[in-house]
């Protein structure tokens, strides 16, 4: 396994929807080392996600996780997740503001997700999966399915409450952790 460097804003392969990847190619040793490769730069970011173009890969190949993360303390546990070929639906029309922020780009800021979510991907192993998924944790399968169709949190976020890592750590950490405590408690 190796840490693969991020690529950042302005680099096109963030802005190239990837291409799927076939069960065959899913299997292979290099896709397969791809993979873990991409969960250990993830880690080594402590990021809750990663999409392979955000290592260069332009496949349609994201993973999740969510355990003791520092960057984000105030979201809910996810396991670790491989997707492949991953895609989404609302199930409804509640949506929440989410403050994101995300290893290609040195801001964060408030956009709009929906709360609940069918998650359809292969896994690692080919296998298939539906899932439902709720708030933050829907959220954080949205942001990587948008990097993997070439999108980027400052397509969505509200440009008057962007910020950096430091200043939102500074002046809007407090009350947005309040605010999403409240949302996850109700929700």
């Amino acid at each position: 396994m190796a840490i693969r460097p991020v690529a950042q804003i302005g680099h096109p392969v963030l802005r190239t929807p990837t291409r799927e990847v076939t069960v065959d190619e899913l299997s292979s040793e290099e896709v397969q080392a791809l993979i873990d490769d991409m969960i250990e730069t993830m880690r080594n970011a402590d990021g809750a996600g990663i999409a392979a173009n955000q290592v260069f890969e332009s496949l349609r190949i994201a993973a999740i996780e969510v355990a003791d993360n520092r960057r984000y303390p105030y979201k809910p546990p996810i396991p670790l997740t491989v997707i492949v070929n991953p895609t989404w639906r609302a199930l409804d029309e509640e949506t929440v503001t989410i403050n994101e922020g995300c290893l290609s780009v040195p801001l964060r800021g408030d956009l709009q997700r929906h709360v609940t979510i069918e998650v359809s991907f292969l896994d690692r192993e080919g296998i298939a999966h539906a899932e439902i998924h709720r708030g933050l944790t829907a959220g954080t399968f949205q942001h990587e399915i948008d990097h993997l169709d070439g999108n980027l949190i400052v397509d969505r976020i509200d440009p008057r409450t962007l910020a950096t890592w430091e200043q939102f750590e500074i002046h809007q950490r407090d009350d947005f952790v309040r605010r999403i405590a409240e949302f996850v408690r109700d929700s």
